[in-house]
Order: structure tokens, then sequence, then C-alpha cells
């Protein structure tokens, strides 16, 4: 994947990631592991196996570190990072902070942030420290030769087992025309070192909603295109309105139900014709669709069964058609989360090499959008529980009547948790505030460690803390087993102490 621009800190990024000049080792007879695909799900997989002893090597074809670091949630959480500043310097007044009228947005200077700072983290994903954790790093193309062999430049490497981590990359709707109009995707648009006047997103997803509100922020003229009723169609409906509330207040133009039948070139500009309008862009961001990577592994050679459109075939364990390879990650996983791929990673650790039965369905899962406000999710949503047979009581805590969120005047949002009925048990939560994706691992610990809600309640929380709603959305729950008998012996009780 080519970056751009070669500036110090891109050049400082390859140096790291995809190091020119490197020496692939010479093989060992057999490894114990071998990995292919250096992503979050490829490292973690070499790193700990390497670390427990086990004679591993490491394969990747383009840029170590994967699309987490190079093209996904280090280089898009910077430029969020820096569209919250600009947002907040034009919202400084209602604090009674002046600020001068018209702040503006240097905006090559923030992709030089970014860029910078996904120099800096580079190194831990490098390829000489991985060097150093005695994991044999091979550069080039893997291909299976064999049920227990790979080849990589010219080599064949012979393992006991195998970890496929290789990922996915962007792909784009099947559109007439947007191909010979040009497109950018999350694996370009980090490229940019001009502020495009008017951008088109296509897809209300979480990377769509995340980069049309950042790019509004900078300053463009940015139109949201979704195809379905309403945007973050995964998320708790009234979660959505809310962050649909705050795009539109920032100024992006929000188009559901939209079916774009065309694209076509016409002079500088990339229009969109759709069933009711016409849209005019210079940039136009492709927000949804991800494509597995299957291409060129030979799998038939390895008897691993895949599908182009949904990935590798696994089993709970993470274990392919083939018992002794496994795939991980977003090559196999319907959770294309990089916290996910992580875990997944020590799932097969302990599978592989230790004759482990760790289940993949076992897992709890959180994940966050990064709009502001942000939208946290765990565990499953009420009506997903109802089609199972689970009967719920949900339990909502808006943010305005927790202090700490009127005190930073970021009161839109909530906690909402849902409880198995009749107990505290719980199954779900949805959180919506600025820093929701802190505050959804309380929740998420409470439901690994199998605490109820009620248990919640009993925890001291600082005041003042936006996280103090979830507590009070456990004393909602304590309140409900105040039965009217019990209530009445209550007061008889106090009555009689009186």
């Amino acid at each position: 994947m080519a970056l751009a621009p070669m500036d110090e800190h891109n050049l400082r990024l390859l140096a790291n990631v995809h190091p020119e000049g490197w020496k692939n080792p010479t093989p060992a007879p057999r490894y114990n592991l071998v990995v292919i695909g250096a992503g979050t799900a490829g490292l973690v997989t070499a790193a700990g196996a390497a670390g427990l002893g086990a004679k591993v090597a490491l394969i990747e074809r383009d840029l170590m570190g994967g699309d987490c670091l190079n093209f996904g949630c280090v280089p898009s959480k910077a430029l969020i990072a820096s569209s919250r500043v600009a947002a907040s310097a034009r919202d400084a007044k209602r604090f009674g902070v002046i600020v001068p009228e018209g702040v503006k947005v240097d905006f090559p200077a923030v992709m030089a942030r970014m860029r910078a700072i996904r120099a800096d983290l580079s190194k831990l994903d490098s390829a000489p420290r991985f060097q150093s954790l005695g994991v044999d790093v091979f550069q080039g193309s893997a291909r299976f030769a064999g049920r227990d062999s790979v080849e990589v430049a010219g080599a064949t490497l012979k393992f006991a087992r195998a970890v496929i981590a290789t990922g996915g990359r962007a792909s784009a709707p099947p559109i007439t025309g947007l191909a010979e109009a040009g497109y950018l995707t999350n694996e370009t648009v980090f490229s940019m070192s001009e502020l495009p006047r008017r951008l088109v997103v296509i897809g209300a997803g979480p990377i769509g909603c995340e980069l049309a509100q950042a790019f509004r922020r900078f300053g463009s003229e940015v139109t949201l295109l979704e195809a379905m009723p309403q945007i973050l169609t995964r998320e708790d409906r009234d979660a959505a309105k809310i962050i649909e509330a705050a795009l539109i207040r920032d100024g992006v133009r929000i188009v559901t139900n939209c079916k774009i039948s065309r694209v076509e070139k016409r002079g500088a500009d990339k229009v969109l014709v759709t069933a009711n309008e016409e849209i005019a862009a210079d940039e136009i961001l492709i927000g949804a669709g991800r494509t597995p990577n299957v291409d060129g592994l030979n799998l038939e050679a390895a008897a691993v069964v895949y599908d182009r459109n949904a990935g590798i075939k696994v089993d709970d364990y993470l274990q392919t058609a083939n018992p002794h390879i496994y795939a991980i990650g977003d090559v196999a996983s319907p959770y294309k989360f990089t916290h996910v791929a992580d875990e997944q990673a020590r799932i097969a650790i302990r599978n592989a090499l230790f004759f482990g039965r760790a289940k993949s369905s076992a897992l709890i899962i959180p994940w966050c959008t990064y709009t502001d406000p942000e939208i946290a999710h765990v565990g499953m949503y009420a009506h997903e529980a109802e089609k199972k047979g689970i009967k719920v009581t949900t339990f909502t805590q808006e943010l305005a009547e927790a202090d700490r969120a009127v005190l930073d005047g970021e009161t839109e949002g909530f906690v909402k948790i849902h409880v198995e009925q009749g107990s505290d048990k719980i199954i779900g939560a949805t959180i919506v505030a600025s820093h929701a994706g802190d505050l959804i691992s309380e929740v998420t610990t409470a439901m690994k460690a199998g605490l109820g809600l009620g248990s919640i309640a009993s925890v001291i929380h600082p005041y003042p803390t936006q996280a103090a709603a979830i507590k009070k959305a456990g004393d909602q729950y304590n309140r409900t087993r105040l039965t009217p008998f019990a209530k009445r012996l209550f007061e008889r009780l106090l009555a009689w102490r009186r």
C-alpha cells in the first residue's frame, strides 16, 4: 500500500513497518507456529507465542501494524482529536471563554501531526522489534504449498501450526461510474494534504459517521449518504438519533433512504446522481464495506475452506477445516475490531500451542463509535434478547441527571442497561457520552465477572464523574426491589422506631 506524502514522518514509519533492504532470515527446519499477516491479530499471536518459547515465523507482504496502525484506529483517532479541539474552540463562548472569531483549521498541520504520532507508535509494531523478540520476520507474500508448509520470497517454511491473520481491505459499492470518477477509502484518505471543499461520504456506519463529523469540523461541506432509514443501523435507535442530531448540528447534511444510481465526472466535479437530486463533490469517501484478504494464499492447497466475501470459515475454537491451521481477526471474524483481533490471538495461542479449548463465543465484546458524543455498546440489544426468548427490563439513566455531565456541558446522552427480567443479570448495555468508550468497560467488567446491576449500585464512584450515571442506573434497579409489601413493612418499622 502506498503512503503519501513521503515526508520525514512516513519515512520513519516505513523504516519500522516495512524497512527497505530487509533480509529475510534463513528458515528454521520447522516452526512451532507460522503467522501470516502482521496486523494486530498476527502481531499479538507472534509476540505471545515467542514469549512462551515457541519458534515463530511472521510473514507480512505490506506494512506491519496492519490497518489499525496505518489506515485505521491510529490515524482516524488522531484526526478526531484535532476535530474535537476545533469544535471546542468554536464553542468556547458557551463556557465563558472568548477566542478570536473565525477559528481556522490548518489541515496540513493536522495531517502532519497524525503522521508524526503514527510514526512514533510504529516502533511497537516494527520488524526490528519483533526480530528482537525472537520472531523470524519475513517480508513477502505468503502462499500455502501444502497442509503444513508456506512459501514466501522463494523460501519454504514448514510448521506444526499456522495462524492466518491477513485482515481485510476496503471495498466499494457497485455504483456505475464510481471507479472512473475516483474515490477515497480509509486506505487513502489519510494521505490527503489538502482539505476538500465538498466531501460526500457514502455509508453512515461507524467509519462514515466519524470521518463525516471530523471533516465537517475541519471546514469541509459534508454530505453523508445512507441507503437505510437511519444512520448507524446496528446501534440502539435512541442512540443513533442523538448522533444524527449532533452531526446535523455540526453542519453535516444527512440523506437517508438514499439510492445512488451513478456517479459522473463533470470537469473537476464528481456528481452523484440519486433518485431525488444530484450532489456535486470534490472528493467521495467510501465509509462502508470490507473484503477479507483471502486471495493469493492458495488456501485450497492447505485444505482451508473459505468464502471470498465472508472470509475463512472457523469453528468456535478459531480452527479452520485444517485442524493445524487457525484463522483470526478480520479475515475470519464478524466482529472487525482491533480489540477482538487481540483477544482472538490469545485464544489462538492457547488452542494451537497448548491444546486449549478456549471458545470465541465466550467473549464479551464491547465496541465504540468515536463520534462526538460517542456510542459504546456491549452484549445484546433488547430486540436481540427478545428474539432469543429472553425477557428484559431496561434501565435508562439520562446524562442530564449526572452532575459532572452538566458541569462539562455534555448532557446529550444516556446509560441504558438491559437486565434479565426478574434479576439483575446484565445482558447488554448502550452508553452515549463524550467518552462512552471509556465508560462501557465498567459494565463489560461486571458482565465478565458475573456481577449484576445491583452490585454496580453498591460500588462507590468518585463525585463528580460521568460514570456516576452507571451507578444511578443501578440505583434504579435497587428501587424496583422495594415491593409494596416491603415498603409497608419498612414504614411500620420506621413508625415503631419513632
